[in-house]
């Protein structure tokens, strides 16, 4: 029984070590073995070495002859060879100066060094030009087979991590513009037609068709010389000319069949009647509206379009409804108001007695009066007063200084008009009826009521600018005073010098009616209601078809 020697692991990873920079190729390391491992590797190398004649002694101690008797010189490496020589070649690649520097300490020859240089300068050359290599097909690694997609792709630069400036400018444009549709790239190239090149006999024709399309070939002749003609004025020619040119046009022109014919033949005769000058004479049209809003770099694009549409919609916020709302309650009001009071100041006036000229003068004295104790210089509802209280500041104030106005005025006036005095009846209260005012209270309350609630509503969804004041009956009916005292004497006037309308509408016994039912008779109808029976068309019926017996 054969005794194995005893291996340290030290010494068994330098025996690894050494075999394996054997199976690559490249000179052992310069490592001091104990004895039991020079035991094993001389053991090692006796084995693998038996079938082959023994060398020398000197050889024996040699490692270079040891590798070149053992390994054939042109055998192809291993795997654990070729995984070796990627990593050496990963290390030179990635480590820098620092790999290099570890391949030096290794061990290597300078012939295996220069090897690994040689192919890293290769792969590197080809890594950095694979595109013009590509593009001049000098590399072996495309197939000749290889399509055009393929060979952009393998000439294309390789992805670095980073997008490069000429793929993000073309990335922008395209975000910027981007391509049409393909429907709407242009049309589409029409191909050639294809040609039949093969020899065919000339279709026969008939005489007709020869006939047809025969030429004068005497007049073309004689046509020739035009041009040296003498005895031919310009008119003359330009005559001839037009005469041999009709003479070979068709009947009847041929009418496009697309819109793009039809376009160019309406732009002729359009271009045409122009170079006739029809286009002179005819007046101008409406100018066209421009907004200068539209062009105002300080308006904002978005806002004017928004109030534009909004405008042409007639799109109100609800305050502005509101405020429409209140505005037309309020003319209604004042409206009826003016008109109940004007009405009822005339009949009242005129029940006075008197000449017409003296119920007017009547009239213009209380007017006069009116504007003395109840002036109205300003339209109190354009005034923004305080929307928590119903008294009206301005309007005291305003009567206030009309008042001051009138008593530096008085002594001034008697001297000043002393014919109006004697002709005039002199007033110095205004005219009132408190009979009238307490008849209508009830419905003027309501009314003021309603408006103050419009206000009320209105004021809590506009703007502060925009509230408006609250309505009082005592004003109104001041200015309704005031603006009806010099229109009294007008009313009745045109209530005099208007005709009398009568209480029958129909019109009586001898009158004619002037409204629409005057136009169905001149007087009034009487209608007379007889109850004796007649005999007429039903009873007529009746006895023919009657039967015998019956009654």
């Amino acid at each position: 029984m054969s005794s194995t020697p005893f291996i340290c692991g030290r010494c068994s990873r330098a025996m690894r070590l050494a075999s394996l920079s054997r199976a690559v190729g490249l000179p052992p390391t310069q490592r001091q073995l104990s004895h039991s491992a020079r035991l094993a590797l001389s053991a090692t190398k006796a084995s693998s070495t038996a079938p082959e004649p023994q060398p020398t002694a000197n050889q024996d101690d040699s490692p270079e002859s040891t590798s070149k008797v053992s390994e054939p010189p042109d055998r192809e490496p291993g795997a654990m060879s070729r995984r070796l020589q990627e990593a050496t070649e990963e290390a030179l690649l990635t480590g820098g100066r620092a790999g290099q520097r570890a391949v030096e300490d290794a061990g290597f020859s300078e012939e295996l060094k220069q090897r690994l240089l040689d192919k890293i300068a290769h792969a590197k050359f080809q890594s950095e030009n694979s595109a013009a290599l590509a593009q001049a097909s000098v590399t072996s690694k495309l197939p000749g087979s290889a399509g055009e997609g393929t060979r952009a792709m393998a000439s294309g630069q390789v992805w670095t991590g980073e997008e490069t400036t000429e793929d993000a400018v073309l990335r922008m444009l395209n975000d910027a513009r981007k391509p049409l549709a393909p429907g709407l790239r242009g049309k589409q190239k029409i191909p050639d037609p294809i040609v039949d090149m093969r020899i065919r006999r000339e279709p026969t024709r008939s005489a007709g068709h020869r006939a047809a399309s025969a030429r004068d070939k005497a007049s073309v002749y004689a046509g020739m010389g035009l041009k040296d003609a003498t005895g031919l004025s310009e008119k003359e020619r330009e005559d001839m000319k037009r005469e041999f040119r009709e003479r070979f046009t068709p009947d009847a022109r041929a009418m496009p069949n697309t819109i793009t014919g039809l376009a160019a033949l309406a732009n002729e005769r359009i271009e045409n009647a122009i170079a006739r000058g029809q286009f002179k004479n005819i007046p101008r049209g409406k100018g066209v509206e421009r907004d200068t809003r539209a062009d105002n770099p300080f308006i904002d694009t978005t806002e004017y379009i928004m109030n534009k549409m909004i405008k042409r919609q007639e799109i109100v916020p609800p305050w502005i409804e509101k405020q429409q709302e209140l505005l037309k309650t309020a003319r209604t009001f004042r409206a009826r108001l003016r008109n109940d009071w004007k009405r009822h100041a005339a009949r009242m006036i005129s029940a006075q007695g008197g000449s017409l000229q003296q119920k007017m003068d009547r009239a213009n004295a209380y007017a006069a009066a009116e504007e003395v104790h109840n002036p109205r210089k300003r339209n109190v509802d354009s005034i923004s007063v305080p929307t928590n209280s119903t008294d009206d500041v301005v309007m005291v104030k305003m009567r206030q200084q009309a008042l001051a106005a009138a008593e530096s005025d008085s002594p001034s006036s008697p001297e000043a008009t002393p014919t109006t005095e004697e002709s005039r009846p002199v007033i110095t209260r205004p005219f009132r009826d408190p009979t009238w005012e307490a008849a209508e209270r009830s419905y003027m309350e309501l009314a003021i009521n309603n408006l103050n609630a419009i206000t009320r509503s209105y004021n809590l969804m506009a703007p502060e600018l925009a509230k408006k004041p609250y309505f009082s009956l005592e004003r109104e009916l001041n200015n309704c005073y005031a603006d009806c005292a010099p229109e009294v004497a007008e009313e009745i006037k045109i209530r005099a010098a208007g005709p009398t309308k009568p209480l029958d509408p129909f019109g009586g016994p001898g009158t004619r009616s002037t409204g629409i039912m005057g136009s169905f008779g001149a007087n009034k109808a009487k209608v007379y209601d007889d109850r004796k029976p007649k005999y007429g068309f039903k009873e007529f019926w009746r006895d023919l078809w009657k039967k015998d017996g019956e009654k």
